[in-house]
């Protein structure tokens, strides 16, 4: 029996992963993107924090349970993958949802567990278990284990269309031409808003946008992932380290640049030594955000062939949820685990 042509629209961390769950167990995959390499849209924006701890609706808890446990079990895969598992510092926020996964710490503690900072609260939550990755990096890995397992990758190719017979999706139409398919998994961020209407689906899907400051540093000056009322910042590597923001509007008060100036004075003004730190760039993601914030994935019941991945937090699920796809397509039954996720909730 022939199997099934797969074709991937998007070669972010989501269309990564898949590729490489898919490609791993022996399946017919093309991955199309169309920038000349991967992770280049909100993926490389990312600051991708595997984030765990916060509050989550009940029917998508058992995902983010699942997470890091997901990470440890790809990271034995792939001894060469980096996470950085140096837990993350929360203070001056809401207190923990999950208190149990957290240890309270003193400022004593602090002092010896952040020594570069310039003040520090009387107590803070300490989330041991999580961790943090470079999210180019995990990508370009996972879509090079995807190539050695047979995985082919169009770069600088757009998609212009799905092409369907009756209710069938029979193939991709793209800048370089027409690729046949048997199953399109749409994990093009923000795109999958333009490809669905043109099939006259509806996906609830808006663009979310978010801040990323990349500083350059002498050393390292944070240990851990500090989340406060003030900043959340961690190092992506001893010389780099990164910010992240909440977007506002594009007004000269309040837009990324300046959004981005503040954030990078409030840490040079938080850190030891801070006035060393130099301000490299201020990007903007566009994250794909569900309407109710929580993942769309799964085949949709009205165009066969075509599956939808699509999601918020997706450093934290893209790895679980892209091996539970997995399963999906190629065993097509459906995953008790994704049940919750149907486009067909809203």
């Amino acid at each position: 029996m022939n199997k099934p042509k797969i074709v991937i629209i998007g070669a972010g961390i989501v269309g990564a992963s898949t590729a490489y769950h898919l490609a791993k167990r022996n399946q017919d995959v093309i991955v199309i993107e169309q920038h000349s390499a991967a992770a280049q849209e909100v993926t490389e924006k990312s600051f991708a924090w595997i984030h765990t701890t916060h509050e989550v609706a009940p029917p998508y808890q058992h995902l983010y349970d699942s997470a890091l446990e997901e990470y440890h079990r790809l990271q034995q895969e792939l001894p060469e993958l980096n996470i950085h598992w140096n837990g993350a510092l929360t203070w001056d926020i809401s207190s923990p949802v999950k208190q149990h996964r957290f240890q309270k710490l003193n400022r004593t503690q602090l002092m010896e567990l952040e020594p570069n900072l310039e003040e520090y609260p009387d107590e803070a939550f300490f989330a041991s278990e999580e961790g943090a990755v470079n999210p180019i990096e995990i990508t370009k890995l996972l879509l090079g284990k995807a190539q050695e397992y047979g995985a082919k990758v169009l770069l600088s190719t757009r998609v212009t269309g799905l092409e369907k017979d009756a209710s069938q999706l029979i193939g991709v139409h793209t800048s370089n031409g027409f690729v046949e398919s048997d199953i399109v998994v749409l994990a093009a961020g923000t795109s999958i808003l333009e490809l669905c209407s043109s099939l006259e689906i509806h996906v609830p899907v808006t663009s979310s946008p978010s801040i990323l400051i990349q500083m350059k540093t002498s050393h390292k000056y944070i240990h851990t992932l500090i989340s406060n009322a003030k900043f959340e910042t961690r190092q992506l590597t001893d010389h780099i380290l990164l910010a992240a923001e909440d977007y506002i509007d594009d007004s000269l008060e309040n837009g990324p640049e300046a959004v981005g100036k503040r954030a990078f004075d409030t840490l040079r003004h938080s850190l030891k030594d801070g006035d060393q730190i130099e301000l490299e760039s201020i990007k903007v993601g566009l994250r794909p955000m569900p309407e109710d914030g929580y993942p769309i994935v799964g085949f949709d019941n009205r165009i066969k062939g075509l599956y939808l991945a699509s999601m918020h937090a997706a450093i934290t699920l893209a790895p679980l949820i892209a091996r539970l796809a997995a399963n999906e397509i190629i065993n097509q039954q459906s995953e008790s685990k994704l049940a919750p996720c149907r486009l067909s909730r809203f």
